[in-house]
């Protein structure tokens, strides 16, 4: 241990203590609750409130810059505020994604592979700097703002591998949340048979960000959407709850503060065996390749494939991105006007409580919009099927049997969203 006046005299960089917390059960647990109070929180702030999509990612890139200083601004780890500052990440990755598939029409698979590749950069640049990406090296400033960008991208990664996944598939959130469960697993156990342990941790953690946020949707979405049905704000309520109890038992408890002496040359390759490791990456592989064959096969299959987190459109429309943009470009502007002020109306009728105004703005938007079939699918059969879909997605929200206020709003959003051009 370096004398106390060794560590006055040293450059900042050089004395901070350990700024993340150990990895044990009780890490993976608030992770995961985290990235769901992010998902559910985000959709609320959203559609709930109808803030949009653009304005909420802005708020919360504010909000990111000032968690971020706050915690960089610290010399040791302290749950609350580190904690605070995954949450506030999750939320922001996740909408970093949506922007670019909702607003800009990015197919998902571009997202996870641009997301894919830009991890990879971080990782190099990274341990070509500083020698090591663990966890329990964490002790300068240059490797605390490298460890907070591979996590930002880890969160916008994951939610496109997430969202691309239930666009090939078309599973339900309940179902969908058994992969990225059965993935964990796997990886769990490659590193207790000898994998190393850093690449275990960095593929657990992009894993638990589809898993978290398909749990939220599962208790999020209403039953008719094979969810449970509470919504997005008792989600978030529970779910912050959970993390206040634990991160308070963390605090009291230090169960999950590195030991000083745990150093970033030791921790993690004790005893490490390239024959278990090399078993390991066997592992990944053969999880890799089943992982494809599953979604392929799933893809191949008659499903109507569910709209990505924020993104409208049902069935076939699914399969389409479009901006605003070009979703009414070829289409006469009085006639998306006319749609649009329905649509603006009825969400006015929604946010008043009058459901029963709000049905028969449903009913007055679907009557206007197959009356002008004829008129607007020749122009751009693309255009038309991509906004059927959202309206489709209207209709079946309102009409639901439990109509769910918070679906309402999100989809009527999407569809003004689209129509606004």
């Amino acid at each position: 241990m370096p004398s106390e006046s060794s560590l006055t005299a040293a450059p900042r960089a050089r004395t901070l203590l350990n700024k993340v917390p150990e990895i044990t059960l009780w890490f993976w647990v608030i992770k995961i609750l985290c990235t769901t109070v992010g998902e559910s929180f985000a959709d609320w702030i959203n559609m709930t409130l109808g803030v949009g999509l653009t304005n909420t990612a802005l708020i919360f890139t504010a909000v990111l810059a000032a968690v971020l200083f706050a915690q960089m601004r610290l010399d040791r780890y302290v749950p609350f505020v580190y904690w605070l500052t995954v949450v506030v990440v999750s939320i922001t990755g996740t909408l970093y994604t949506d922007i670019l598939t909702d607003s800009q029409g990015v197919p998902l698979w571009i997202s996870t592979t641009v997301f894919s590749v830009l991890l990879a950069i971080v990782f190099a640049i990274w341990y070509a700097r500083e020698h090591t990406l663990s966890i329990h090296s964490i002790t300068s400033t240059p490797r605390e703002a490298f460890y907070w960008l591979a996590v930002l991208v880890t969160f916008a990664l994951g939610t496109a591998t997430g969202d691309w996944t239930l666009d090939l598939t078309g599973w339900g959130p309940g179902k969908s949340v058994l992969l990225p469960a059965a993935l964990i697993a796997t990886v769990v156990v490659a590193w207790r048979l000898g994998g190393q342990p850093v690449l275990a941790f960095w593929l657990a953690y992009i894993l638990t960000r589809p898993l978290g946020a398909n749990i939220g949707d599962w208790l999020g979405v209403p039953k008719s959407e094979q969810g449970l049905g509470l919504g997005t704000a008792v989600t978030s309520v529970i779910f912050l709850v959970a993390i206040g109890a634990t991160v308070l038992y963390l605090s009291l408890s230090k169960a999950d503060v590195i030991s000083e002496a745990e150093t970033a040359e030791t921790a993690g390759v004790r005893g490490a065996d390239p024959i278990r490791e090399r078993l390991a990456l066997a592992i990944y592989a053969v999880a890799a390749i089943v992982t494809a064959v599953l979604l392929y096969h799933a893809s191949q299959q008659p499903h109507a494939a569910l709209a990505s987190e924020g993104e409208g459109g049902g069935s076939a429309a699914n399969n389409i991105h479009l901006t605003p943009a070009q979703a009414v470009a070829k289409f006469p502007a009085s006639d998306i006007a006319a749609l649009k002020a329905i649509v603006d109306d009825t969400l006015t009728k929604v946010n008043a409580g009058d459901q029963s105004g709000a049905t028969k703005g449903a009913k007055e938007l679907e009557t206007t919009w197959d009356d002008d079939q004829s008129k607007l699918q020749p122009k751009d059969d693309k255009a038309w099927t991509y906004l059927d879909g959202q309206i489709d997605d209207v209709l079946n929200a309102i009409r639901d049997a439990k109509p769910d206020t918070a679906t309402e709003k999100k989809t009527l959003t999407t569809l003004s969203t689209s129509l606004a051009g």
